[in-house]
């Protein structure tokens, strides 16, 4: 691995695809380690990403596999993290444990070429990069998802899509607020869409 892919960081989700194209997925961006962020590692409709399911399947052809859930997941066990009912991404980022992960992250993309792994296809509806990468990205390294098809997308470029997404934009009362400030606005309010609702889940 050259020096220049340990500053890269993908992520991945692995939707509805066989493990067969998941792989190849991974195979084409030569991605050495899969950094596994569900807080449940088992698929209900895809039995073949059950946690140790894909472990013994990456293993197979040589990809480290790491269960990060407990320290990235998107519903932490600590009752801190809930406000009504629903996870506090800016709480959930403030453990201990996930700086712990985080510093796990940075440490296997020293060894590996790295890639954040969680369920859905798309980045934006996924916590992989609305909690996970929003606090990474303050560090020396470059973020690339992996999309459905194949074709990877910078993380500037996901936020911008982000902010319009959630239609974030200046108005004649915050006349001087940069794209910076927009697109922490764009994370806050989608942050709030996707985190894990307790009550919804009758828990």
């Amino acid at each position: 691995m050259s020096e220049k892919n340990n500053n890269i960081l993908y992520t991945v989700g692995h939707s509805n695809h066989t493990i067969e194209v998941f792989i190849e997925l991974l195979q084409r961006h030569k991605i050495g380690m899969v950094l596994d962020v569900r807080s449940a590692p088992y698929s209900r409709y895809c039995a073949q990403f059950d946690k140790g399911v894909l472990a013994a399947a990456l293993a197979a052809v040589k990809i480290q596999y790491e269960y990060l859930g407990k320290e990235l997941g998107a519903r932490p066990d600590d009752p801190g993290c809930y406000e009504g009912g629903c996870v506090s991404f800016e709480k959930a980022a403030r453990r201990e444990e996930f700086k712990e992960g985080v510093e796990r992250v940075r440490s296997n993309m020293g060894r590996y070429s790295s890639a954040l792994m969680c369920s859905e296809k798309e980045p934006l509806d996924c916590h992989r990069t609305i909690l996970v990468c929003r606090n990474l990205k303050g560090y020396k390294l470059e973020i690339k998802h992996i999309l459905e098809d194949g074709a990877l997308e910078d993380h500037l470029e996901a936020e911008r899509r982000l902010v319009k997404l959630r239609k974030i934009e200046r108005t004649l009362f915050e006349p001087d607020l940069t794209e910076a400030d927009l697109i922490e606005q764009a994370y806050d309010k989608q942050g709030r869409k996707i985190s894990y609702k307790a009550e919804e889940a009758g828990t």
